[in-house]
């Protein structure tokens, strides 16, 4: 069952908030971008949590005329899901919170789409965020620490998205997905994400092919998530090794957000990284009609990796197709 079909489920609409770095780089344009991290908030987890609010709001005003959103998942990269947990007691919704780190977009839209497959539900909304200031001194270093950093090593990205799913025909079709393991190749440098996510990425690409009998030429592009500008090369090179396939229609969300010149080392990570990318680039390409995304996730802990335990990590990819 590592493989699901779908045939009445669609992406109906999405929202963006935007940190202001992210708003200065390569894409530049979102729905609302924030002219500082703290979001005229007091605290950096206040801010994360009105970011998630505000989506959720403007999704929820515009879309009325859907009726009721039956269900509301996400994640996010803070304790417990705190950021979720706090914006989500605002809405008088049924709420599932998961966990996959930078997969949980993914694994919100999967979960929501199954749902909504099933016909036990007509419309949900999947969330998610992240804060670099929150994320970055939970699993590496506090900013205003001043720890020098490897280039191996990616920026978290600031901002939320969030996506409304229901079973109501539209242009943007929720048309497969394939479910990861977790995988455990004894990495340890938790300034490495991408080393330590590319064999998820690629396990999942290639379980989703052969489940489906695809090649990789069947998409028009394939989305990873945030392995970064060096972790890129690897996933890259991985295939080829592997399996013989010198991928010509890949792009990684975290090379796509931020510019060369903003110095941030191998590039974008967090949760919210595909989700910009996907709802700000890949889907306003009219070139693009099949896209596949694979959100990847580094599933350590600030506890674990003080431990000098290996990080295991996991990846979930989900197949969109546009409808003319």
């Amino acid at each position: 069952m590592a493989s699901l079909k779908f045939n009445n489920v669609y992406i109906k609409d999405s929202f963006t908030v935007a940190g202001p770095l992210e708003s200065e780089g390569q894409i530049g344009k979102f729905d609302i971008m924030m002219e500082d991290y703290y979001y005229k908030e007091k605290t950096f987890i206040d801010a994360e949590i009105r970011m998630q609010k505000v989506v959720i709001d403007n999704l929820l005003y515009r879309n009325k005329a859907a009726g009721t959103i039956d269900l509301l998942l996400g994640g996010d990269l803070s304790n417990q899901l705190t950021i979720t947990n706090f914006s989500a007691k605002h809405f008088a919704i049924p709420f599932l919170g998961v966990y996959s780190a930078c997969a949980s977009f993914a694994e919100s839209l999967i979960i929501a789409s199954e749902f909504i497959e099933s016909g036990n539900i007509k419309n949900a909304i999947a969330i998610t965020s992240s804060h670099n200031l929150n994320a970055e001194r939970q699993f590496r270093f506090p900013i205003e620490y001043g720890a020098p950093r490897a280039k191996t090593t990616t920026f978290t990205a600031t901002g939320a998205v969030g996506t409304l799913l229901t079973q109501e025909k539209n242009k943007i079709k929720v048309e497969s997905a394939t479910l990861g393991n977790v995988l455990d190749y004894d990495q340890k440098d938790a300034t490495h994400m991408g080393a330590v996510m590319t064999p998820a990425a690629v396990e999942v690409l290639m379980k989703h092919l052969e489940d489906l009998k695809r090649d990789v030429s069947y998409y028009d592009v394939i989305l990873t998530g945030d392995l970064g500008k060096i972790g890129t090369k690897i996933f890259r090179e991985f295939l080829n090794q592997n399996y013989g396939i010198k991928i010509k229609n890949h792009m990684d969300a975290g090379c796509e957000i931020f510019l060369p010149s903003q110095e941030v080392y191998s590039g974008s990570s967090g949760p919210v990284t595909l989700p910009l990318v996907l709802f700000n680039k890949v889907l306003k390409n009219t070139k693009f009609k099949k896209i596949l995304f694979i959100a990847t996730g580094s599933l350590h802990s600030k506890d674990t990796t003080n431990q000098k335990k290996s990080i295991p990590s996991i990846a979930h990819a989900v197949s969109l197709e546009v409808l003319s």
